[in-house]
């Protein structure tokens, strides 16, 4: 097996799994919150969760950014033929400039569940 065509495999998988960990860890932060809003017993504890639920988003972030770095070296090939590959790069530049929002407005919406 060629070592390069497995490092692509792993960085791609390594890059969804992290982007699966990150909207998992938001929306446990938030659901975390809404728990010990409920009852405040429990509040010393989970606010401890939250920030680290929050700073597992943080590393699971940087590892998207540095394996999506990584993708971008990795598909330069016209694959698809020329046309298609001009439309597949347009098409992944919308799709990241949504995906960059979410993150953004994700970390929003959280940032006072955990820091308040």
């Amino acid at each position: 097996m060629n070592l390069k065509k497995t490092a692509v495999v792993l960085n791609g998988f390594v890059h969804d799994f992290a982007a699966g960990i990150w909207l998992a860890t938001i929306v446990t932060i938030s659901v975390l919150h809404n728990a010990h809003l409920q009852d405040g017993t429990v509040t010393g504890v989970l606010n401890h969760l939250e920030r680290m639920f929050f700073w597992w988003s943080v590393v699971a972030a940087v590892l998207i950014m540095a394996t999506g770095a990584g993708r971008t070296f990795t598909y330069v090939d016209n694959w698809y033929g020329e046309d298609a590959e001009r439309q597949r790069r347009k098409a992944l530049i919308i799709k990241h400039t949504i995906l960059l929002s979410a993150y953004a407005l994700g970390y929003l919406w959280v940032w006072n569940k955990v820091f308040h």
